[in-house]
């Protein structure tokens, strides 16, 4: 008996070194990394230059996998059912805490099915209007909104996105009636904004060539303080309504479970490539800033993200699709 005890101790002993040089070794294969959108577009500019950066500091290619559909939920759900071993990652942005509130089952449980590994960048989103729109500032729009109900209208990506969420955040805190108008996207919304088609839309990098270009007025950004991505732009939480939040944000996770070690150093190999001064200046032209975390801040924001958004959704009476 005590011979049996002592092999089956040992045989844990020795599982637990292979798994411990295993975890110091990673990697050593190489590492696919899920994005839950189209090819192309701010996600891939923002992500392959960090994966770009991690193949040269970790010796191992880290390859993209676009796999859009579903408002990000099929690649999602991939991940979710990857083997939690740090060779799948998935890369997304801040429609993951957004989905909770606007589909009533998920494939997966957006706070429990996923280990957070960093931020990566962040940044505000930003009100416009078109030239048309007679508003030189919030107050000026809320003012129009409400003399007229429903006579305005906004554009956003499509139905629970969220450009989507965050317009029907700002009806709920100004107390107005404008009419959503969704589109296939954030390009054609904006196009038809220019265009005069529609009245006003909360947009995030798309819209900043049109903003300094005098073909979009800005009227606000929407993170709780001024940024300098947007010099002397007022937030919207200064315009009378104190405590609007609405940030955009691209971030890594792993498939729960994923040893601590590997997420851990996957951390801070992406904390130390957003402080380089070129991949700074690069966000910056997407109006984002370098917003890298460790895995416990990341898990914070998903933890206070989640619930928020499907406050908002309760708020503005947003029915939550049924899964198909």
């Amino acid at each position: 008996m005590k011979i049996a005890t002592a092999l089956l101790a040992g045989a844990a002993l020795a599982a637990t070194s292979v798994a411990a040089h295993a975890q110091a070794a990673y990697p050593t294969q190489a590492v696919r990394v899920i994005v839950p959108f189209a090819a192309g577009g701010p996600i891939d500019a923002v992500g392959r230059p960090v994966l770009d950066r991690l193949q040269r500091t970790l010796g191992q290619p880290f390859v993209m996998d676009f796999r859009a559909g579903g408002a990000t939920i099929v690649g999602t759900g991939a991940v979710a059912r990857a083997d939690p071993d740090g060779y799948t990652l998935l890369f997304t942005a801040a429609q993951h805490t957004i989905n909770p509130s606007v589909h009533a089952k998920l494939p997966y449980d957006t706070l429990t099915e996923f280990a957070a590994v960093s931020q990566v960048a962040t940044g505000p989103l930003m009100l416009v209007v078109s030239p048309n729109v007679n508003a030189k500032n919030l107050s000026e729009l809320i003012a129009l909104a409400k003399s007229t109900p429903r006579k305005l209208n906004y554009a956003s990506a499509g139905v629970g996105s969220g450009f989507h969420l965050a317009a029907e955040m700002l009806k709920v805190a100004a107390g107005i009636d404008i009419v959503h108008v969704p589109y296939k996207g954030g390009a054609p919304a904006a196009n038809d904004l220019v265009a005069g088609h529609v009245d006003l839309m909360i947009g995030s990098s798309i819209v900043a060539p049109l903003v300094r270009e005098n073909r979009l007025r800005l009227l606000g950004v929407t993170s709780l303080q001024r940024t300098d991505l947007m010099p002397g732009v007022p937030t919207v939480a200064e315009q009378g309504l104190p405590g609007f939040e609405a940030m955009t944000w691209f971030g890594i996770l792993a498939p729960a479970k994923t040893p601590k070690p590997i997420v851990d150093r996957l951390s801070r190999e992406i904390q130390a490539i957003t402080k380089d001064p070129e991949y700074v200046a690069h966000l910056r032209k997407f109006v984002l800033e370098p917003g890298a975390t460790t895995p416990e801040g990341f898990d914070a924001v998903v933890k206070r993200e989640v619930p928020q958004w499907i406050k908002v959704a309760k708020e503005a009476k947003i029915v939550p699709a049924a899964e198909k």
